[in-house]
Order: C-alpha cells, then sequence, then structure tokens
C-alpha cells in the first residue's frame, strides 16, 4: 500500500470512500437520520476536486489503485478530513494517512494540529496523541450531530501557536 498526495483522478474514488464511510462506520454511532445529514448523497466529483482537492493537502492510501483511504490538511492544522473504506478499517491504513499529515503539518512549521473528530473517530485520534478540547453540536441540513473538537501539539514550542485557528464551540456548517 502507498501513502501519497492526492490526484486529480482519485477524487471519484475519494468521495466514495467518504461517503460509505459514513454510511456504514460511522452510521454505528449516529442515527441514520444524522448520517444521511452529514452525507445524504456520494458528493459530487467536479465539485470537491474545484473546492477541496485545490485548497488542503491531500493523502491518499492506494491498494494497487484502489483508494482506500484518505486525509485532509488545511494550512492552518486543521485536519478536514481522515476516512477509512470500511473494509481497511483497523488495519493501520488511517495511521499511515495520518503520519503522512503529521509529517507534512512539520515540514509546514505548523506547531498544532486540530480536528473535529466524530464520535467514531474520537478513539483513533486519541491513539494518535490528540486531546480533547470539548465536545460540541454541530448541524448539518438541520439536524444535530455531536463531535469532539481536538488538538495535539507537534513543535517544540508546545505553547498554543495557532490557537485562535481552532473553532468555537459551536459550530454550525
Amino acid at each position: 500500500m502507498d501513502i501519497r498526495e492526492a490526484k486529480r483522478n482519485d477524487v471519484e474514488q475519494i468521495v466514495s470512500v467518504f461517503h460509505d464511510t459514513i454510511h456504514i462506520v460511522n452510521s454505528q454511532d449516529y442515527t441514520p437520520e444524522e448520517v444521511n445529514a452529514w452525507s445524504p448523497d456520494v458528493p459530487d466529483v467536479k465539485e470537491w476536486a474545484e473546492k477541496r482537492l485545490s485548497t488542503r493537502i491531500t493523502f491518499v492510501a492506494d491498494d494497487e489503485g484502489i483508494i482506500v483511504g484518505f486525509g485532509e490538511l488545511e494550512t492552518t492544522g486543521h485536519i478536514d478530513c481522515l476516512y477509512c473504506h470500511h473494509n481497511y478499517q483497523r488495519r493501520g491504513v488511517g495511521a499511515a494517512i495520518f503520519r503522512q499529515i503529521e509529517n507534512k503539518a512539520r515540514a509546514l512549521g505548523l506547531r498544532r494540529l486540530f480536528v473535529e473528530a466524530s464520535i467514531t473517530a474520537r478513539l483513533f485520534f486519541e491513539t494518535q496523541g490528540f486531546t480533547i478540547v470539548n465536545q460540541q453540536t454541530v448541524v448539518r441540513r438541520g439536524v444535530e450531530l455531536t463531535n469532539f473538537v481536538m488538538e495535539k501539539y507537534i513543535g517544540t514550542n508546545l505553547k498554543k501557536a495557532n490557537e485562535k485557528d481552532a473553532p468555537d464551540q459551536k459550530t454550525v456548517r
């Protein structure tokens, strides 16, 4: 398996991993109403490429041409997505993607990573060294979902280097 930066032709598989993971894996912790609000349909490939792939550093886990996971890093230190195909859960794919994200963040000179982790992803991020800042409620298509603002300091000066970039207690998207 190769962990590499995403290419435009990966986007069709990326959006499928995103949608399917929410509906198959996250449905263990969220209701059908919540997962349908989170991702009602597979996202549009062109829109994802234009609005996400072009504005974030995206790593994919490529298993002989099959994208089995992906993670996105913003230059603020925000990890916007980290999803693994349901057949590749608990096989080290997420950890491998996260290592690439963390290495890239260090190369960019970032000192802090932060994420809004789902109930499902909370334990994963804790095992990667993140701590919970707070639990919050977000609203997607009129439906409230619980997630956790989490952070990890990665620089040598562990004072809250880019704290202003963290989301507020209640975030609405």
